[in-house]
């Protein structure tokens, strides 16, 4: 292993030494206030919105109305330097972070996709088997338990601490949105794209309560067939967004208003269910399916007096942004209706249980990059990076210069897998095999950095890119490599459309928003955070252990 690759043993002991003294002075220095004498809060609202960049939100704050999320603002606190602090920003990853405080390393969930260490095939992050859908199809591998998470969450130490009493349901357009955020105990629906309909699986329950059957009989996904989604704002609100016709829209698709939502069979099947994901219906549905959980739950009204979770993930906006871009008009449309949502929403939760009872708070679990274009008109360098050819490439290059033919096993990036033993048996050891693939690897177009296995097993950090991309690296898990881009470069193929999963800030600053007046000091705080410290703030409140491997820090500063 090369100087390059790595930090020398003692300058790494140094630095950790010395942020664990830091860390301990701050911790003297801000002690933890009592919890303020106001009862626990009756129902705890977790609002992620998926895909959304905290510069978005400020970008069209302005814009917002009085309900949504300038509510929150403005009545509540918000850090405004609040991150997703893990190095592969994809959703699996954030939402697992949200309640559980814990980073990849520990929870075990490094992406939505990755490789078994035993399989050798690729896994999901929320597939099992052993359950199946309750009265929908279910595919090997959809989502539909939390297996694969490693960790408790806040709602499973709620659940403990109230002897299983307290009630934890969660909501999502996504099963992985869903089923993360619900941890092993809560129950999780999430919206079935071949029927429209909301349902959870059997790890969960063998059928549906009454509530969600009525539900499912109304079928209120079948209302948008044959509506449009055009703009909800004047013209003139749009100016300064991206060109709709920078990119050219893939096969099939729309790259401007209006989008129609309907079949090319003209029946409500699989294609306009999975259509309704990419615009502002599936939102409208997922916060009427969570009105229906609190009606039928009768959340934040326990018979036992405990408190109870609500869980509710939006994933539109992700959908949104990696066909459009976050500089899009269609994405800030998206973000308006979702305001005006929130707001509906937030009226709905006072008349059923009384804003002054609820504590919600809303974040995000990755930012995004702007379409390459789009960057590239403003002078910055921005491409796709076509995964299976690098992979290739890298394969013939240790092939060509180690000869050993599939040196690379496979790979689910931003992790690569290598075969040390075939190169040991021809001996190569790890470290020369791992150096030589770094080398090569970092003279690619759109790279940055190559970590490698015997990097992160030392745990020499140096700069916060560094301390990313440990806290996403598994060692029973992860790959022998893990390969960043550069800015604005990301790992994709074809035109059109962007995405995230890199530690730069577009992809990990997130909004952070904390709202309850009765536990909750309102302001902008400008002190860093990060996603992980929510599990302890709220765990704090409710006065119940914090989940098991939490790593955050409660937000003192905004806690009366």
């Amino acid at each position: 292993m090369t100087k390059h690759f790595s930090l020398s043993r003692q300058l790494a002991q140094a630095l950790l030494l010395a942020a664990g003294v830091a860390a301990c002075q701050a911790h003297a220095a801000k002690a933890v206030p009592a919890v303020a004498s106001a009862a626990q809060p009756k129902l705890v609202v977790v609002l992620v919105v998926d895909g959304l960049p905290q510069e978005q939100v400020t970008r069209y704050r302005d814009q917002f109305g009085q309900g949504g999320f300038r509510r929150l603002l403005e009545q509540g606190a918000w850090f405004s330097d609040a991150h997703q602090a893990h190095g592969i920003t994809v959703t699996a990853i954030g939402h697992s972070a949200v309640l559980s405080g814990a980073y990849p390393y520990q929870h075990g969930v490094i992406g939505n996709n990755w490789i078994d260490p035993v399989t050798k095939k690729s896994v999901y992050c929320t597939e099992d088997g052993n359950f199946h859908y309750i009265g929908e199809d279910t595919q090997p591998d959809d989502g539909t338990a939390p297996t694969r998470l490693r960790v408790s969450t806040l709602g499973d130490e709620l659940r403990y601490s109230t002897g299983d009493k307290a009630k934890v349901v969660t909501v999502s357009g996504k099963d992985r949105g869903a089923i993360l955020l619900a941890g092993k105990t809560g129950t999780a629906y999430m919206y079935m794209e071949k029927t429209g309909n909301f349902a959870s699986s059997t790890y969960y329950m063998q059928q549906h309560p009454q509530w969600v059957q009525r539900y499912q009989a109304a079928k209120p996904q079948d209302r948008y067939y044959g509506k449009n989604w055009t703009p909800l704002l004047a013209d003139s609100a749009y100016v300064n967004d991206a060109r709709d016709d920078l990119v050219p829209a893939k096969p099939g698709t729309r790259n401007t208003f209006p989008f129609a939502y309907y079949s090319d069979s003209g029946k409500l099947d699989g294609e306009y269910y999975s259509r309704l994901k990419s615009g502002p219906f599936l939102d409208e549905l997922t916060l009427e399916f969570a009105r229906a959980a609190i009606d039928g739950e009768n959340l934040g009204r326990n018979p036992a007096g405990v408190p109870d979770i609500l869980g509710v993930s939006l994933s539109a906006h992700d959908y949104v942004n990696h066909a459009y871009g976050p500089e899009s008009k269609m994405s800030h449309d998206h973000l308006q209706r979702l305001d005006r949502m929130l707001a509906g929403f937030f009226l709905d939760l006072d008349k059923k249980v009384g804003m002054d009872n609820v504590l919600v708070v809303l974040t995000a679990d990755h930012g995004f990059a702007n379409v390459p274009e789009f960057s590239e008109t403003r002078g910055i360098s921005a491409k796709r990076i076509d995964g299976a050819k690098l992979v290739d490439a890298l394969n013939q290059h240790l092939a060509a210069t180690l000869g050993i033919d599939k040196l690379v096993t496979t790979s689910s990036l931003p992790n690569i897998y290598l075969d040390y033993a075939l190169a040991e048996k021809s001996g190569i050891h790890r470290a020369a095999l791992e150096d030589a693939a770094a080398r090569f690897l970092l003279q690619q177009d759109g790279l940055a950095q190559v970590y490698t296995r015997t990097q992160m097993e030392t745990g020499a950090v140096a700069t916060r890119m560094d301390t990313l991309m440990r806290r996403a690296w598994n060692r029973q898990l992860s790959g022998d490599l893990m390969v960043v881009t550069k800015p604005a470069w990301y790992f994709g193929k074809g035109v059109g459309g962007t995405s995230h999963g890199t530690p730069y800030t577009y992809d990990t600053n997130v909004p952070l928003m904390v709202f309850g007046p009765r536990w909750i000091k309102p302001g902008a705080y400008g002190q860093y955070a990060e996603v992980v410290d929510i599990a302890p703030t709220l765990a704090h409140l409710l006065r119940i252990r914090q989940p098991s491997a939490s790593e955050g820090r409660i937000l003192t500063e905004a806690v009366r």
